[in-house]
């Protein structure tokens, strides 16, 4: 900063030293009595003799620095604290319910492993495209819950290459393609979650892999195209960055479908797409949304529902682990929603409407309709038709 501000001294104010030589600035930055309290300071704006940015070595330097600016120079102080948003690198993909809709298939596949085709023709399990959903946001390493017993099954698509001799029938892309797969396998943890209790109870078993890091949240059953260049996931980890908060992904709902899903409400914040988040509400009812869950600009019979995509701080895992101890069930489960709507009161939280599709595989004819529709997804032209 100091640097920057002799840069601006040497070049810039020689060309109208009748505006620029601020000397009240120039008195405050020279100020001896402050220079062990900062690493330096510079002008702001149009380098009058109007604001100054300084840079403090720590908060106790800072409050000294200030008094010493009160006192002896007359000036007033404001305080800014900066802190650097944290980089998401991890991300967790439930995968150990029993798929109740779907059965009786669930007793021979496990959901998370029905095939669909992508839109090159390549037929895949499920998991995979969530975890290359994952990779292709900048997600480093992956934890997958899954129940004990069918961890085998997982391991086999990730870590597991093809015998030799069907190895050498796969076409040589499909060889490529498998040779990837274990490339992938390397950045996948598999975690246990033996017993069923609830979407909040699956996201706490992942809490000791997580650790003291934000991290992508991502369901076992959802698929989703965006709508840009932009993967979905990315396009969450970005808002994560922008504001410093946990993020829960969003999309525009019709109101005959608002009670198969949590439901959300807030105020529009700078940034499109961008809400800070009022309420959220689990399955709601048509009459509870349509007094509590309306949303500003967006059509009378449509509401912001949950997208399947998260980015949340590790203190979600606080919120949990009260419910966790103290037994505190909704509908005989532990759900996430709860917490949400707690972290929401305590520290902030955002909500983002993904420009991108999700695609439910949870139930018969959601499956159905997923595997024509992510084989065909399309991006929009300018028009928006597909």
């Amino acid at each position: 900063m100091s640097e920057a501000q002799e840069l601006f001294d040497k070049n810039l104010q020689p060309a109208c030293p009748s505006q620029l030589t601020a000397p009240a600035l120039h008195k405050l930055l020279g100020h001896a009595p402050l220079k062990q309290y900062l690493y330096g300071g510079k002008g702001v704006g149009s380098q009058g003799d109007g604001t100054a940015q300084l840079l403090a070595k720590s908060d106790d330097c800072r409050q000294k620095a200030m008094a010493i600016i009160e006192r002896d120079l007359g000036m007033s102080c404001l305080e800014l604290t900066l802190r650097p948003a944290r980089r998401v690198r991890k991300a967790v993909i439930p995968a150990a319910g029993f798929g109740t809709r779907l059965f009786p298939a669930t007793k021979a596949v496990k959901k998370e492993l029905f095939p669909v085709v992508d839109s090159s023709g390549r037929a895949k399990p499920a998991i995979l495209a969530i975890v290359e959903e994952a990779i292709s946001a900048g997600i480093e390493e992956v934890a997958i819950l899954v129940q004990s017993q069918d961890r085998e099954l997982f391991e086999e698509i990730f870590c597991t290459p093809p015998r030799v001799e069907n190895f050498n029938k796969l076409p040589i892309e499909s060889q490529k393609y498998s040779e990837y797969l274990m490339d992938i396998g390397h950045r996948i943890t598999f975690l246990s979650q033996d017993v069923q209790d609830g979407f909040g109870h699956a996201v706490y078993c992942a809490r000791d892999w997580v650790g003291d890091e934000p991290f992508l949240l991502l369901l076992g059953d959802h698929l989703c195209v965006s709508d840009s260049d932009t993967p979905c996931s990315r396009q969450l980890l970005d808002a994560y960055e922008s504001t410093g908060q946990s993020v829960v992904g969003l999309k525009e709902t019709a109101q005959d479908e608002v009670h198969r899903f949590g439901c959300a409400t807030g105020v529009w914040a700078t940034g499109e797409g961008l809400l800070a988040l009022t309420e959220f509400a689990e399955k709601p009812d048509l009459e509870y949304a349509r007094e509590h869950l309306r949303v500003e600009g967006l059509a009378e019979n449509t509401f912001l529902t949950v997208f399947g995509q998260y980015v949340l701080s590790p203190k979600i895992f606080g919120y949990l682990e009260e419910n966790v101890r103290h037994n505190i069930r909704e509908r005989g489960e532990f759900q996430l929603t709860s917490c949400l709507d707690r972290q929401r009161k305590e520290e902030g939280l955002y909500g983002y409407v993904v420009k991108g599709r999700r695609f439910d595989i949870g139930s018969p004819d959601a499956y159905l309709q997923s595997l024509i529709e992510f084989r065909n997804k399309t991006i929009p032209d300018k028009q928006g038709t597909r």
